[in-house]
């Protein structure tokens, strides 16, 4: 027999406690009933345990040290509890990988139809969020030092500043020139090598050793220093071990330093399966620095910078021959040009323009782009303060204040942009209706090097056109972001749950965040009869009083038909390869082998559940019946990919709409079985539950009577 629910601290810490403690924990994941453990040693788990806590429906333990805890609706809450706890601010500790897992690992990247693209995304994210504070403290006394500037009260372009004033440069330039040590450092991270192996290979083209060569008459031999005249920058190139390499300032640069590390990721895991373990660190740090720091030297650092002056150089023409479609260009690609670093060459163009023309036209147009990424990030702090998102809201308006005073743009994208992929697009409309209009009203120029922000407006040239575009770019992104929101809907659910849940367990009230997860999983009905008493207060408590309050107005004895959700072969829950649907915690049902992809509704009602991986649908029926439709078993590890859902949560379906269509050979070839399997959650609540098994099907086909 159970024992009572404890509270969710509780419960998170009893449930770590049976399986071995969070050092046994290799990493932990969830659907949309169960608790999924990779454990490092299964046989630590105390299955009986586990099996007596109040709030846990059943325990599986697998193959391979992996083991499952059937938890139903509050599945969500449970797994946040736990990833919560001090013990596991890790997320588990990882086992040393085998050449076979290493192999595995890098295939399992390239999963996806655009797996590249989220790859890439979160690489840059991963690479530059830890990095947010230092940013943001940096821009901030940029934005008052641009404050200063703009009521003259110093001169920032002045070659003869006071010592003090060189030391508030020191300040914030501390961050942006060591910032390729400091990315270095997090996407050797993000890559799972040693990231101070990174940060080395980065720090070795930035010592006074190598720097000094820059400078012609440092007196080194074999040095020797032309100079750009587009850009008006010096070229340097150095015999070293009898072969020219270039030498560049790579402070600011953040493009170098993710080519580099995505290539030394691949030569420091090659060096791992070479040398035995137990010399690593000795030899394995060694050569990747022998092999990467003259790697990067001689050919990643040039062509990070070769990349950047030639766009340099190519914008120049640009403008020479087609400036309507420059000044519309700039803002589209910008974006795009300072995630990556491409932009810093940039403003020794500016400042040789305004050396040699006497004006400069591509901060103009850069502006509109800078103003619709800071009305991005109004939109988002719009947002965060609507849905009481108190991180985001802090985020926001530290990025919101250091854009619009100190035009600095790397806040908003570092921190909020590059972690949500809905922003982008829209802050590209923005980008684009402030360009328009700069390229058809002729064009803005300035006779100065200015932070684009709010401050600076004066010094651009005619000043009533680049208002326009920027307040057209600003409004525009932030009117987009606010409206389509920068979560997805399912995110959007879950982020206002667990905000619930943390406001209740702050005010002491009862968890409204399980309420929420209750009424978008059907999963938490099952078992509730037998446990509803003990669990006052609990997701399934919480679905067995709705379905019992159903029952008492439908009229008694009255049956309802569950139909086929998908043409195919009829089998028995017994038969069905899967110990949690086999013993019915999940209600009783059936398991189709199916004919075909096309999974329907197998009856009316409301959808309560809709996975984001399509795998799981929740449906309650108005007689108070909970439907769970199964797609495959497993196939929350495919993450999506092969589902094409057709419905979201909260709308209302009949039997036979489409759920969602599945690529049965894409879950074979992930090799999980297909079977898809539908039950009764609540068949506790119910008078009997009969299924037909044994026959072949269509879709629609009545499979299942339920009696009330």
């Amino acid at each position: 027999m159970s024992t009572p629910k404890a509270g969710p601290e509780a419960l998170a810490e009893s449930i770590l406690r049976g399986v071995g403690g969070a050092q046994n924990i290799e990493s932990l994941t969830h659907c949309a009933t169960r608790l999924r453990f990779q454990l490092h040693d299964g046989s630590k788990v105390d299955q009986k345990a586990l099996d007596a806590l109040g709030g846990v429906m059943g325990t599986v333990p697998q193959s391979g040290d992996r083991f499952q805890i059937v938890i139903g609706g509050a599945v969500s809450r449970v797994y946040s509890e736990i990833m919560n706890l001090p013990s596991m601010s890790n997320g588990g500790t990882a086992k040393p990988k085998s050449d076979a897992d290493v192999k595995a690992e890098m295939r399992a990247k390239s999963r996806g139809k655009f797996a590249w693209v989220d790859n890439f995304f979160e690489y840059l994210s991963d690479s530059f969020r830890p990095l947010m504070g230092v940013l943001l403290g940096s821009s901030l006394i940029i934005a008052i030092a641009s404050v200063l500037d703009a009521l003259g009260y110093v001169d920032f372009r002045a070659e003869d500043k006071s010592a003090t004033w060189v030391f508030v440069d020191a300040m914030w330039r501390s961050v942006l020139y060591f910032l390729p040590i400091m990315v270095a450092y997090n996407a050797a991270k993000k890559l799972k090598i040693d990231p101070w192996v990174g940060a080395a290979v980065m720090a070795a083209v930035m010592t006074p050793n190598f720097t000094g060569m820059l400078n012609k008459d440092s007196g080194i031999p074999g040095i020797t220093c032309t100079v750009n005249d587009t850009l008006g920058t010096q070229e340097c190139v150095a015999k070293v071990f009898g072969l020219p390499m270039q030498l560049n300032d790579y402070g600011g640069q953040v493009f170098v330093p993710l080519l580099m590390v995505a290539l030394l990721a691949l030569v420091y895991k090659a060096l791992q399966r070479v040398f035995p373990e137990n010399v690593h660190m000795v030899f394995v740090p060694f050569f990747s620095m022998l092999i990467m720091i003259p790697v990067t030297a001689f050919l990643i650092g040039p062509l990070g910078v070769w990349a950047g002056n030639g766009l340099g150089e190519g914008l120049s023409w640009m403008n020479n021959n087609a400036p309507i479609v420059f000044a519309i260009m700039i803002p589209l690609i910008y974006p795009f040009l300072v995630p990556l670093g491409l932009h810093w060459p940039l403003n020794a163009l500016m400042l040789q323009n305004i050396s040699v023309l006497g004006y400069d036209f591509i901060q103009g147009p850069m502006g509109a782009w800078n103003f619709a990424c800071f009305g991005a990030t109004a939109g988002v702090l719009l947002l965060s303060v609507r849905h009481r998102e108190k991180e985001m809201r802090q985020t926001a308006t530290g990025a919101l204040a250091a854009g619009l005073f100190g035009g600095i743009s790397e806040p908003s994208l570092y921190g909020i942009h590059l972690r949500f992929k809905r922003i982008y697009p829209r802050m590209l409309v923005g980008c684009l209706v402030g360009g328009i209009i700069v390229g058809v009203m002729g064009g803005v120029d300035t006779d100065a090097f200015a932070f684009t922000s709010l401050l600076t407006i004066p010094v651009f040239d005619p000043m009533v056109t680049y208002v326009i575009a920027i307040a057209a770019a600003f409004f525009t992104s932030m009117a987009l972001v606010y409206f389509s929101d920068f979560r997805t809907k399912e995110d959007r659910a879950q982020a206002n749950a667990e905000r619930d849940a943390a406001e209740a367990a702050a005010a002491g009230t009862p968890d409204e965040g399980a309420k929420v997860e209750e009424r978008e999983l059907v999963g938490a009905a099952a078992g509730a009869g037998s446990t509803a008493g003990a669990a006052a207060g609990s997701t399934a408590g919480a679905a067995a009083g709705s379905a019992a309050g159903a029952a008492a107005t439908a009229p008694a004895g009255k049956s309802v038909e569950l139909s086929a959700p998908v043409a195919g072969h009829v089998v028995s829950l017994d038969d069905v390869k899967d110990p949690v649907f086999a013993s019915r915690a999940l209600g009783e049902g059936v398991g189709i082998e199916p004919a075909d992809g096309h999974i329907v509704a197998p009856v009316d009602g409301e959808l309560v559940t809709t996975t984001e991986t399509g795998h799981a649908f929740g449906i309650r029926t108005a007689e108070g019946v909970e439907v769970l439709v199964h797609v495959g078993i497993d196939t929350v590890q495919m993450k999506g990919e092969g589902f094409d859902v057709r419905v979201e949560s909260g709308q209302q379906v009949s039997a036979g709409d489409l759920l969602v269509e599945v690529d049965l050979d894409a879950v074979r070839a992930a090799q999980h079985p297909t079977v898809t399997l539908m039950t009764v959650t609540n068949t506790a609540d119910l008078a009997s539950v009969e299924p037909h098994t044994g026959q072949d099907v269509l879709a629609g086909a009545p499979v299942v009577t339920v009696r009330r």
